[in-house]
C-alpha cells in the first residue's frame, strides 16, 4: 500500500511538472503573437499614415491655391461695392472655410493616432469639400 502512494504521488507530481511546462509553453507563445501582432499592426499603421500624410500635405496645397484665389476675387469684389456680389462671395467662401475645417479635422485624427480608416473618411469629405468650394469660386460671376 506504501509503495502504491509512492508510486501514485510520483506520478501526480509528473503529471504537475508535465502542465507547468505546457503552461509555461503556452504563456510564451501567447505572448509572442500578441507581440508580433502589436509590431506588425503599428508597422502597417505606419505606412498607411505615410500616404495619409502625403495626401493631406497635397490637401493644404490645393486648398492654399484656391484660398489665394477667392482672395484675389474678393478684393476685386469689395472694391465694386456691390452687395449682391459680395453676399454671392460670402456664400461661396463659406465651402472654402468647410475645408480648413476638414483639413484640422484630418490633421487632428493623424495626431491622435486614429485608424486608418477613419483617417481615410476624414480625408475623403476634405477631398469631396474641396470640389465644392472649387465648384462654388467657378460659378463666381467675377473672378
Amino acid at each position: 500500500m506504501r509503495k502504491s502512494r509512492l508510486n501514485l504521488f510520483k506520478s501526480t507530481s509528473m503529471l504537475i511538472s508535465v502542465l507547468g511546462v505546457i503552461m509555461i509553453v503556452a504563456t510564451v507563445a501567447a505572448i509572442a503573437y500578441v507581440g508580433f501582432s502589436v509590431v506588425s499592426s503599428s508597422l502597417t499603421g505606419g505606412i498607411s499614415s505615410g500616404t495619409q500624410y502625403d495626401q493631406l500635405a497635397e490637401l493644404k496645397n490645393n486648398y492654399s491655391n484656391l484660398e489665394v484665389q477667392y482672395n484675389e476675387t474678393g478684393n476685386k469684389i469689395y472694391m465694386m461695392d456691390n452687395i449682391t456680389l459680395e453676399r454671392e462671395f460670402v456664400n461661396a467662401q463659406v465651402e472654402l472655410v468647410r475645408v480648413k475645417n476638414d483639413i484640422s479635422d484630418v490633421e487632428s485624427a493623424l495626431s491622435m493616432g486614429k485608424q486608418a480608416s477613419e483617417v481615410d473618411k476624414r480625408l475623403q469629405l476634405a477631398k469631396d469639400d474641396l470640389k465644392i468650394a472649387q465648384e462654388a469660386y467657378n460659378s463666381l460671376s467675377v473672378k
